[in-house]
């Protein structure tokens, strides 16, 4: 290169006029970006999405072929436009695709579409309604390529083995390692005798069943959820369970029902707690048995899959025996009602046992926890001088729209300079993950500061539903920092398969998603099942019922400085 800063300066031009939305500069400048330096995967992309914008689908063809053959860097897209897909070569593929379809190449756009199928292009949905094949929406081919099935005149069997067998395509296709827990021949035959048993099934047989095969990938993200406006199999219980080591008890309850908080259930729909459990795990896919502790209280909400379960005959209502704090026993009947379930989010006239304990308990005692005070908010903290600490709640891996996370994380270490606390507790106990690239922020923070990140300043807390990002996000601070961990296992592993690109069932309109990408966030040789807590504090339902946190006081209980590992 003849000169590097006339270079940079071409570079910074591209940038702005493709910011601008000048597509027709913006081509001509990454066309003498590539030139000068065609080994660079991301200016081919910048140059093949300018040519796609000014409709010149030869040139970004060839451009895409090029992305195709370099890759691009890992959260490229996401630089741009938040929104964006990730540039991964399905995604290129399907581009290129694209490309052809607008040209109007009828077999090689569909060859193509077949390509890209075949490198894990993700989102049928999307494909489904683009515009540049809205005029071969009759052509056979592309309806067998994308799962598009005209469902009305099916009858009732005939649109589930429909579903079943897109479900089965698609899992077999898009995830990452498919027959690790089971081989393909297994699977196959599991799928077949599913597709003779239709007939004699129920609806909600069917869909445990489908569960069933899901669960045999190894993948916590995959899954099934109801469809969006179903009346019958959105139903929830009114009741929120949560599995402490003593049982599962009542936290939250619905109009009518507040008499049952705090009760342990003994029993559902007849069968005993610990039956209930191992009808549900097998319906669990998972990455570890933490996030078996977690779903099952959220399914056993779920009178869809209590039903295909036979735990109850009615969708519109479940029976539990139940034992109340003052020890007597009872069997209750609750209604269940059409709903989305959302961890710790309750709707109008609803009641936490956490509300109940403040009012029973002194002011000074009664306050709910740190860790039970704000679920709501994505991230917050609070400094507590009488311990000379910083409590930092990281619940979710995405931006506030009020302070983006990285603003959030310059707020909260200026504070730590100008402060100097003797610690930080970085609680994720609740975090279930999102954008993995927003939680960089912190990790910078905290490994350019060598006075909070040593062994015993750093705290993190963790437990079942610290998950995919916020995983990603404990096992970089684990690798990079002297953290101690405390609280119960993570709800995944270090390197774990992931991601949520879900896609609908034809007949049914279920939902169901399969992760893809491999996350080596730790290092190859680890084969954790989770990060195990250097301190061993998991929830109980004591210290629950009486406002405590098992977590935070193990770490205010230590005094001294801790030696290093």
């Amino acid at each position: 290169m003849a000169d590097p800063a006339a270079f940079l300066e071409l570079l910074a031009r591209a940038e702005t006029r493709s910011a601008a939305g000048d597509w027709a500069e913006a081509a001509e400048l990454w066309t003498r970006v590539t030139a000068a330096n065609p080994v660079h995967g991301d200016y081919w992309a910048r140059l093949a999405e300018a040519r796609y914008a000014e409709r010149d689908y030869g040139a970004a063809r060839l451009a895409y072929a090029k992305v195709l053959e370099l890759g691009v860097r890992p959260g490229y897209q996401a630089r741009f436009r938040a929104d964006a897909p990730e540039l991964l070569p399905g995604e290129v593929a399907y581009l290129i695709a694209c490309c052809q379809a607008e040209l109007g190449r009828r077999a090689d756009a569909l060859a193509a579409l077949a390509v890209a199928l075949g490198r894990g292009f993700r989102d049928l949905d999307r494909a489904r309604a683009d515009d540049c094949w809205q005029a071969w929406r009759d052509d056979e081919r592309f309806r067998d390529l994308l799962g598009l099935v005209e469902v009305e005149g099916l009858s009732r069997d005939e649109g589930w083995r429909t579903d079943l067998r897109l479900l089965a395509r698609e899992l077999k296709r898009r995830a990452y390692a498919p027959f690790t827990l089971i081989s393909e021949e297994d699977f196959d035959r599991e799928v077949a005798d599913l597709d003779r048993g239709i007939p004699r099934l129920t609806d909600t047989q069917i869909i445990v069943a489908m569960m069933r095969l899901i669960a045999h990938l190894d993948d916590g993200h995959a899954g099934i959820s109801m469809p969006d406006g179903n009346t019958e199999l959105t139903r929830l219980v009114q009741l929120e369970f949560f599995l402490f080591d003593e049982g599962l008890f009542v936290t939250a309850a619905g109009p009518g029902y507040s008499s049952l908080l705090g009760a342990e259930v003994e029993a559902i729909g007849g069968r005993t707690v610990e039956e209930a459990v191992a009808a549900l795990g097998p319906l669990i896919a998972r990455d570890n048995d933490q996030q078996v502790t977690l779903m099952v209280p959220l399914l056993l909400r779920r009178t869809a899959i209590l039903h295909g379960l036979g735990l109850t005959s009615d969708l519109g209502q479940v029976t539990l025996t139940v034992r109340r704090p003052d020890g007597t026993a009872s069997e209750e009947t609750v209604d269940a009602v059409p709903g989305q379930l959302h961890l710790d989010r309750h709707p109008p006239g609803w009641t936490r046992l956490t509300d109940t304990v403040t009012e029973r308990l002194s002011e000074a005692a009664g306050s709910p926890p740190l860790h039970l005070r704000h679920r709501e908010l994505p991230y917050w903290f609070e400094y507590l001088p009488a311990a000379d600490l910083v409590y930092f709640q990281y619940n979710a891996v995405t931006d506030h729209p009020a302070e983006p996370f990285a603003a959030f994380c310059d707020r909260l270490f200026a504070f730590i300079a100008g402060r100097r606390p003797g610690r930080l507790v970085i609680d994720l106990r609740w975090n279930g993950g999102g954008n993995t690239f927003l939680a960089q922020p912190l990790l910078h923070h905290l490994i350019s500061c060598p006075e909070i990140s040593r062994r015993g300043a750093l705290f993190v807390i963790i437990g079942r539903l610290t998950f995919s990002a916020a995983q990603n996000t404990a096992t970089a601070i684990d690798r990079e920092t002297g953290a101690i961990f405390v609280g119960e296992p993570t709800g995944s592993r270090p390197n774990f398969t992931g991601e949520v690109i879900p896609f609908e069932l034809p007949y049914s309109k279920l939902r169901a998603n399969v992760g893809d990408l491999y996350w080596q966030t730790s290092w190859p040789e680890d084969h954790r099942t989770w990060i195990a807590p250097d301190i061993y504090a998991p929830p109980t339902f004591e210290a629950f019922r009486g406002n405590q946190d098992p977590a935070m006081d193990a770490i205010l209980a230590l005094r001294e400085h801790l030696p290093g590992r």
